[in-house]
């Protein structure tokens, strides 16, 4: 049974994992015959929203913990994850991506990625094994490599231009599809980058999971 990595970065679109994304992956994983394996750093928040009112709040929450709450539990911390041990790895999306396992959020283009998904990425890579990044989580990937990779955020010009500035080379992409970077072995999806409910984000999900398990081979 082929083992995936999936690296959540805690629990929430505005603070964490996008839960439709992180649930709809877990889902395609399982229904494709694979076993998801789930991590998240062990470490505080850099915010917390409150998503019903949209604002921030006080207090601090542990990216690990709060991911628990999506995998009933059953996730380890990133620092744990070996290369050796999966064979491939996939991120979803949501602005922990871009706060928790990056600082994309307030950095842009100099931002810096987790250090243990960047050893982690890196390894998997090395190894020929495939990655697939959804929704904003793409943004890590020219941070993460110092060669270019064809990947998509969707069709946000702004945002596109911030990755093409980062030595990417950014593909618009509708919602429903996915971009494959053929020689790296890496996918991409803009997932609810552009999805206006949880089917228009499961299609491309979908697509994303099982090309991945395609290149598994």
């Amino acid at each position: 049974m082929k083992k995936i990595g999936v690296v959540l970065s805690g629990c929430g679109v505005y603070d964490g994992s996008e839960i439709h994304e992180a649930v709809i992956t877990l889902l395609a994983i399982s229904r494709s015959g694979a076993q998801a394996v789930c991590f998240a750093p062990d470490k505080s928040q850099s915010d917390v929203i409150n998503h019903l009112a949209g604002e921030p709040q006080g207090g601090e929450r542990n990216v690990l913990i709060e991911a628990a709450r999506i995998t009933r539990g059953e996730i380890l911390p990133l620092a744990s994850a070996r290369a050796d041990d999966l064979d491939a790895l996939i991120v979803p999306g949501g602005f922990g991506a871009a706060k928790n396992l990056s600082n994309f959020a307030s950095q842009g283009s100099a931002c810096t990625v987790d250090a243990d998904l960047t050893a982690l990425t890196q390894a998997l890579h090395q190894a020929g094994k495939p990655l697939g990044f959804m929704c904003i989580a793409p943004a890590m990937l020219p941070k993460i490599f110092d060669f270019p990779l064809r990947i998509t955020i969707g069709t946000d010009i702004d945002t596109a231009e911030v990755l093409e500035d980062m030595g990417a080379e950014h593909v618009p992409c509708p919602v429903d599809d996915i971009v494959v970077d053929e020689d790296h072995k890496v996918v991409t999806t803009p997932a609810y980058m552009l999805a206006q409910n949880i089917a228009e984000a499961a299609t491309g999900i979908e697509k994303l999971v099982s090309r991945v398990l395609v290149l598994c081979a």
